[in-house]
C-alpha cells in the first residue's frame, strides 16, 4: 500500500503534463515533472499499455538520436458533460482531450426546475454517445453541473446509466473545461466568469480548483457594487446579481423597456431565454435594451476588478450563455476597467476574453472533471507547468 500513492501520483502528473504539451518527449517530461529518466519510462510504458498515450514521431535531431514524441489518445477515453439549469439541459460528449465529438440541447419546462429526471438524462446521454459512433465502454462517466453545485439526483442517474457520475457547479466546470481543452495555455490564476441565468466565477490555481473553506468561493454575483442596492436572495443588499444580473436586466426589460420585452414577460420564460430577448432587442435598435445591458455590463466590470485586486488573475475568461450573446458589450466593458484601474500595477496586464465555446461552456467543462476526476485525481497542488512544453516533429515513428 506504501507504493500506491506516489505512483497513481506520478502517473496522474505524467498524463497532465503530456495533455497540457500536446507533443512531448519521455525527456521533456522527466525535465518539466522533475521524475527520475527510470520513473518517467516506467509511468509511460503503462500509459501506452492502457492505450491513453500514443507515440506521435520523432522530434528533429540536434545531434543525438532523435527523440520519441508522445501525445494523448484523444479516442482512447471519453465523458459526457451535462448542464443542467431552468430552462433545460446541455449535453457534450468529449474525447480524452477535451475536444467536443458531439453536443446537443434540450429545452425544459420552466416550472421543472434544475434537477431534470434522472431516467430522462441517461437516455438521453447513451443516445448521444451512440449518435457519434463512440464504444459505451469507453466512457468515463457523466459529469454534472448547476449553477446551485451538487445537482439532485446524482445518484439515481448513477443507477440509471451505470457510469460513474461528477457533480459541481457551473462556474468552476467552465474554468474547468478552458483549462483541460487547452485554451487558458499556461494560466496560472484562471477566472472563469459565467453568465447564465445567475452570475458566478469559477477559480483554477495552477489548474486545480479553488473552491474556500466552505465551497463558496468565486461568488461574484454576491459582491457588494452598491451600498444601498436593492435587497439580494442571499440576504444581503447591492449584490451583483440583484442590481444587474440576468434576472435583474429581464425583470427591468418587462417593468419598463416594451420593446426589449420578451415574448411571455409574465415570467414563464426562462431568465436565459428572457435574457436572449433583450440582447436580440438591442440589436435591432431598441435603445432602452441596449442601455440595460450597457448599465449591467459596467456593474459587472466593476466586480470582476474586485475580484481580480483579490486574487491577482493573469486570464480573465467570460463566459456562459449569456456571454454567447452579449459577450460584444460585455468584453469591452471588463477589459476597459481593468485597464484602467490597474494601469499602473507591475508586472504583465490580466488577460481578458471571451470564451470560444461560451454557449456549452459548462457541459464541455462538467466533461474535463470526469476526465480529471478519472484520470489526473492526484496532480500535485501547485504543480507549475512550465512554458514552453511542447516539443514537435515531423519524421513518423516507423
Amino acid at each position: 500500500m506504501g507504493r500506491a500513492t506516489p505512483h497513481t501520483s506520478s502517473r496522474a502528473t505524467v498524463l497532465d503534463v503530456i495533455r497540457a504539451a500536446g507533443t512531448i518527449s519521455r525527456s521533456g517530461l522527466a525535465g518539466a515533472t522533475g521524475l527520475t529518466a527510470a520513473t518517467v519510462s516506467t509511468v509511460v510504458r503503462g500509459l501506452l499499455a492502457d492505450g491513453l498515450v500514443t507515440e506521435a514521431g520523432r522530434a528533429e535531431s540536434t545531434g543525438g538520436k532523435p527523440r520519441v514524441l508522445l501525445r494523448l489518445a484523444p479516442a482512447s477515453r471519453y465523458a459526457v458533460g451535462v448542464h443542467l439549469d431552468a430552462g433545460g439541459a446541455t449535453y457534450a460528449l468529449t474525447d480524452l482531450t477535451g475536444a467536443v465529438v458531439s453536443r446537443t440541447a434540450h429545452a425544459g419546462s420552466p416550472g421543472a426546475g434544475p434537477a431534470g429526471d434522472p431516467g430522462h438524462t441517461a437516455r438521453r446521454v447513451d443516445a448521444l454517445v451512440e449518435g457519434a459512433g463512440v464504444d459505451r465502454r469507453l466512457l468515463l462517466g457523466i459529469g454534472l453541473v448547476s449553477a446551485q453545485g451538487d445537482p439532485a439526483g446524482a445518484r439515481e442517474l448513477e443507477r440509471a446509466s451505470g457510469l460513474a457520475v461528477v457533480t459541481g457547479d457551473d462556474a468552476t466546470a467552465a474554468a474547468l473545461g478552458e483549462y483541460w481543452s487547452g485554451s487558458a495555455g499556461r494560466s496560472s490564476v484562471l477566472v472563469a466568469v459565467h453568465t447564465g441565468a445567475t452570475l458566478g466565477a469559477g477559480v483554477l490555481v495552477d489548474g486545480v480548483p479553488y473552491r474556500g473553506a466552505h465551497g463558496r468561493a468565486g461568488g461574484l454575483g454576491h459582491v457588494c457594487v452598491e451600498v444601498d442596492g436593492p435587497p439580494c436572495g442571499c440576504g444581503a443588499r447591492g449584490c451583483l446579481e440583484a442590481v444587474a444580473g440576468p434576472a435583474a436586466v429581464v425583470a427591468a426589460a418587462r417593468a419598463g423597456a416594451r420593446g426589449a420585452a420578451p415574448a411571455g414577460g409574465d415570467g414563464a420564460v426562462p431568465v436565459t431565454a428572457g435574457f436572449a430577448a433583450v440582447v436580440r432587442a438591442s440589436r435591432e435598435g431598441d435603445a432602452a435594451a441596449r442601455a440595460l445591458l450597457e448599465r449591467s455590463a459596467r456593474y459587472t466590470a466593476v466586480a470582476v476588478r474586485t475580484l481580480v485586486g483579490v486574487l491577482d488573475p493573469d486570464l480573465v475568461v467570460l463566459t456562459g450563455a449569456g456571454q454567447a450573446v452579449a459577450g460584444a458589450t460585455y468584453l469591452p466593458a471588463v477589459r476597459g476597467e481593468l485597464e484602467s484601474a490597474f494601469a499602473g500595477r507591475q508586472g504583465e496586464p490580466v488577460r481578458v476574453r471571451l470564451s470560444e465555446f461560451a454557449d456549452t461552456a459548462p457541459a464541455i467543462g462538467a466533461a474535463a472533471m470526469v476526465l480529471r476526476s478519472r484520470l489526473t485525481p492526484l496532480r500535485t497542488p501547485g504543480l507549475r507547468l512550465p512554458e514552453g512544453l511542447s516539443e514537435s516533429g515531423h519524421v513518423p515513428v516507423g
